[in-house]
């Protein structure tokens, strides 16, 4: 199954997405990357590395992320891990709650997964 990583500057944000997203899309396996590692606002690599490696389950990793930083330090930490793992262009939540869904299609794949996610950038709320 495809992996997900969530990775916001804010602990809380990253752990109630995945929270939610693991409500609506079933068993995919959802890492929360949030916080700078000292409990405060930010992002850290080498924790957005440990949640890739933990969602990792040798099919791939898709990993959204919420703004600036998150992308660059996401970016730092794929590149320091072994796994398949992109970067979704997506926003956050939205993202996450396709992409979990989709994790849990059994013909699933990293492209599939992201394909999904990157969907929800023309999402509308209201007309």
């Amino acid at each position: 199954m495809i992996g997900l990583v969530v990775v916001s500057h804010s602990h809380a944000a990253a752990e109630g997405i995945c929270e939610l997203a693991a409500q609506m899309g079933g068993d995919a396996p959802l890492e929360p990357a949030g916080g700078d590692g000292d409990g405060g606002i930010g992002t850290d690599a080498d924790r957005i590395g440990e949640a890739i490696a933990a969602a990792d389950q040798g099919e791939g990793v898709v990993v959204l992320v919420d703004l600036g930083s998150a992308v660059m330090n996401a970016e730092l930490a794929i590149e320091m891990t072994e796994a398949n793992a992109t970067i979704a262009d997506a926003p956050i939540l939205e993202g996450a709650l396709n992409a979990a869904v989709e994790a849990t299609n059994k013909k699933a794949t990293v492209d599939s997964v992201l394909e999904k996610a990157e969907e929800a950038r023309t999402y509308r709320k209201v007309s």
